[in-house]
C-alpha cells in the first residue's frame, strides 16, 4: 500500500448508512436514560456569544455523552468530533451527525497534522472540539498528547468531561466501551476549565499532560 493510501481519508455509503443508523440507535436508547448534569464551568448555559474549548473525554464513553447535545434542544454549543481517517472512523462521524455533531477527520496515527489543522481551523471558526485523548485504538486510560497541544497552540481551554453509571455493559474491547443500561442513571460532568500556558518547556507540558490524566482518571468508575 502506498503511503497516500495508507493517510486517506476513508469512507463508504455503507460506512455513512451504518453510522446513521448507530446514531439513530443511541438516540433512541439515550431516550431511556435518566441524565444529571454536573456543569462545573457554564458550558452548557446558553450564551450568545462564546470563546471555544476543546473537550476531552475518554474513548469508552463516546456511546453516552454525544446524546447531551441532542437532548438540550439544540441549546449546546456549535461541536466538532475528532475521528480517525479510517471507515470506523467514517462510521463514528455519520453517528454523531444524529446529534448535530461535525466532524473532522485524523487521528494521531493518521493524518495527524491534517486533523491539528482541521481542528484548529473548526475552533477559530468557533466551534468546540472534542477529541478522546486515548483514542482510536489506545491504550485505555493513557492519555496521548495531542488534546494539551491542540489547546496551547490555539490558544483555548480544556473542558475535562467525565460519565459515572449505576448500571452499564462493558464491552470487551480495548477501551472496555460502555453501553449504560435502559432507564439507568447517568452522571455526566463538565469539569472546571483549564488553561495550557504557550512556551512552556518540555518537562512544563509534559506536567499538563499528567495533570489532564489525572483528572479524567478520577473521574472514571472503572480505574
Amino acid at each position: 500500500m502506498s503511503k497516500s493510501a495508507r493517510h486517506e481519508i476513508r469512507s463508504s455509503r455503507k460506512a455513512e448508512i451504518l453510522g446513521t443508523f448507530i446514531g439513530w440507535i443511541m438516540r433512541i436508547w439515550s431516550a431511556t436514560l435518566r441524565y444529571e448534569i454536573d456543569d462545573r464551568c457554564g458550558i452548557t448555559r446558553p450564551v450568545n456569544e462564546y470563546s471555544p474549548v476543546v473537550f476531552a473525554l475518554w474513548h469508552s464513553r463516546i456511546f453516552a455523552i454525544p446524546p447531551i447535545w441532542w437532548r438540550t434542544g439544540g441549546k449546546m454549543r456549535k461541536t466538532v468530533v475528532l475521528t480517525s481517517a479510517s471507515h470506523d472512523g467514517a462510521v463514528l462521524a455519520s453517528a454523531m451527525k444524529v446529534f448535530g455533531l461535525g466532524a473532522v477527520r485524523g487521528s494521531s496515527s493518521r493524518r495527524a497534522v491534517a486533523a491539528l489543522v482541521g481542528m484548529k481551523k473548526s475552533l477559530k471558526e468557533g466551534f468546540d472540539v472534542c477529541v478522546t485523548p486515548d483514542g482510536p485504538r489506545g491504550p485505555r486510560y493513557q492519555l496521548h498528547p495531542g488534546a494539551v497541544k491542540l489547546a496551547q497552540s490555539a490558544g483555548v481551554p480544556i473542558v475535562p468531561i467525565h460519565a459515572k453509571f449505576t448500571n452499564c455493559w462493558r464491552l470487551k474491547t480495548w477501551d472496555r466501551f460502555v453501553i449504560p443500561m435502559p432507564f439507568s442513571y447517568l452522571k455526566v460532568t463538565f469539569d472546571e476549565m483549564l488553561v495550557v500556558e504557550r512556551g512552556l518547556d518540555d518537562a512544563a507540558f509534559d506536567a499538563e499532560c499528567a495533570r489532564l490524566e489525572s483528572i479524567l482518571l478520577a473521574g472514571a468508575d472503572d480505574v
